[in-house]
């Protein structure tokens, strides 16, 4: 059975209106793409939608309370939630580099978090 199914694009500022056509889980095509990332894009959201995960989590003796942290990659949609508890259980120590490992291998994915900035121990 044919089914339909639609997304926004979120790869550039154009957000084209996409909708994917599909048959018992294969895609049959996508229309409303502005470009080859749009149609990429929604076989992707289709087939095993990714995300980045960002958040901050507390620093331990920082110029500031909260460190703003990412996934250096993408995970599966379906882990967001989980990976977001994970890190809620994460304090660093001061001082942290840019681009730091925070955490490795969040939740088996083989993607670590990094820190999204450098952040000096209190007094520094």
């Amino acid at each position: 059975m044919t089914s339909k199914h639609e997304y926004t694009c979120i790869n550039c500022p154009l957000s084209c209106a996409l909708e994917l056509t599909e048959d018992e889980g294969e895609v049959l095509g996508v229309t409303g793409e502005g470009c080859k990332v749009g149609t990429k894009y929604a076989r992707q959201e289709f087939t095993d939608a990714q995300r980045v995960v960002t958040t901050t989590v507390p620093v331990r003796d920082g110029s500031l309370p909260l460190l703003p942290v990412r996934s250096a990659g993408t995970i599966p949609k379906r882990l967001v939630m989980t990976a977001a508890r994970e890190l809620a259980t994460v304090v660093v120590e001061a001082p942290v580099k840019n681009g730091q490992v925070i955490l490795h291998d969040l939740l088996g994915t083989g993607v670590d978090v990094i820190a999204s900035r450098d952040l000096e121990k209190a007094g520094s």
